[in-house]
């Protein structure tokens, strides 16, 4: 079993930065990734990164501006988020578990456990 709790969520205005946190319990040298959704809309992918932190795949509409990394001593995965835009508004999830490989780490039903989500707001 994992347990998950994402924190550093907050308001900022477009170009400001934000570090969100994700710390697991349990077995949690796995996979993890950032999703995040808005209401009315699908759990879109953001970011993952494999268990030792040498792979790492990104979201097109935030390659070069967020930066996802682990320390697996803390049991840490983080989301560096710079340059953020309104469209970036969204609750931010963590997410461990993978059950698919390659580049379906886009799939949010391939991700088993989850976090409860942290909200970022970004003003125009």
């Amino acid at each position: 079993q994992v347990h998950l709790v994402e924190s550093g969520g907050g308001s900022v205005p477009a170009g400001g930065s934000l570090r969100l946190s994700c710390v697991g319990s349990g077995d949690t040298y796995r996979w993890k990734a950032w999703f995040r959704q808005v209401p009315g809309k699908e759990r879109e992918a953001v970011a993952s990164i494999s268990r030792g932190g040498a792979t790492t795949n990104y979201a097109d509409s935030v390659k070069g501006r967020f930066a996802i990394s682990r320390d697996n001593a803390m049991n840490t995965v983080y989301l560096q988020m710079n340059s953020l835009k309104p469209e970036d508004t969204a609750m931010y999830y963590c997410a461990a578990g993978f059950a698919g490989a390659g580049g379906t780490w886009t799939v949010m039903s391939l991700w088993r456990y989850w976090g409860q989500g942290t909200q970022v707001t970004v003003s125009s």
